[in-house]
């Protein structure tokens, strides 16, 4: 089968011809339709990432496919049944062998484009803000990043859920994406002072940080008494040093948050995430935006969409 695969750190992905996996006990077998790209395939491939796969090894994180092989012990999936599934590695392939835990049957209201790009995104989002933070109607959601894969997922969650959104995002397109999914006030990163802004409106009760560096120390500013942090990635590649003396005078908490670790620690987090967030969707409540999918073979030029910052929302492969 085909396999997009990091053979070297730093490197391109070259397409290669694998042999098609088989179904381990507690797996299964998906034909692979669509693969949905993240900010973390980039580290990844960089060998930042908080996981190291051994070289070499297939690229993607979450996909959408179809069952074709059900391993022993798998008995509430059934081949056949249309999926999406976070599987940390192995998406950018014609068919993936995958726990069937992570599996998550696909609704039919539901495109293989927005199934792809679905998990991830919104999971991480509604983890972060529902789960962690305990965001209020009515409180100040500041979103770093408001434009990107996470970001945008955040700005619309957050408005679902009763916040006052305030969407950061470079550019005058990008903060119009970010209103589009539900900002109510847009800060240009380029050209504003984030933090007299976010004052000027009354102060964040809540921040949404995949972005680290100089925009987390912004906010940090910009807090009220007793906000709540959640930085949860470091796209400007800085990892910001945070001043416990600024924590203690506003009493301020900041949360650690990774959310593919609860697929180890806990994941009856993010299944109960899943039936919510599905739910929303079918209801029309929430709208995955895919600003680009492109075939297999373009895989790398679909990742330097992302490198360069030049997509919103979310990059999508189609496989099959």
């Amino acid at each position: 089968m085909r396999a997009m695969q990091v053979t070297e750190l730093g490197q391109p992905l070259t397409l290669e011809d694998i042999p098609e996996p088989q179904a381990a006990p507690g797996q299964v077998v998906v034909k692979v339709r669509t693969c949905g790209l993240n900010f973390g395939d980039l580290l990844i491939i960089k060998g930042t990432y908080q996981e190291k796969p051994q070289l070499p090894f297939t690229l993607g994180m979450e996909l959408c496919g179809t069952v074709t092989a059900v391993g022993e012990g798998v008995t509430d999936l059934l081949t056949g049944q249309r999926v999406a599934a976070y599987c940390g590695f192995d998406a950018l392939a014609d068919y993936a062998a995958i726990p069937a835990n992570v599996c998550v049957p696909v609704p039919d209201e539901m495109t293989d484009e927005h199934a792809a790009a679905f998990l991830i995104a919104y999971g991480t989002s509604h983890v972060a803000l529902s789960y962690k933070a305990g965001l209020k109607p009515g409180e100040r959601l500041l979103v770093l990043g408001a434009s990107g894969g996470v970001g945008l997922t955040a700005v619309e969650l957050g408005k679902l859920m009763g916040a006052e959104v305030v969407a950061v995002a470079r550019g005058a397109e990008k903060l119009q994406v970010a209103k589009q999914a539900g900002a109510d006030h847009l800060v240009n990163s380029e050209t504003d002072d984030i933090r007299e802004m976010v004052k000027a409106l009354g102060g964040a009760d809540v921040v949404y940080d995949p972005i680290g560096g100089d925009q987390f120390r912004a906010a940090l500013r910009a807090c009220n008494p007793e906000a709540r942090l959640i930085p949860l990635g470091f796209a400007s590649g800085e990892v910001p040093q945070i001043p416990a003396n600024h924590l203690l005078v506003k009493n301020l908490t900041v949360i650690g948050f990774y959310w593919g670790g609860y697929t180890r620690v806990n994941p009856a987090v993010l299944t109960d995430s899943f039936r919510e967030l599905i739910a929303w969707y079918v209801e029309g409540r929430i709208h995955p935006h895919v600003s680009h999918v492109l075939p297999l073979e373009e895989a790398n030029d679909a990742l330097d969409l992302l490198r360069t910052r030049k997509a919103t929302g979310k990059v999508v492969v189609r496989i099959s």
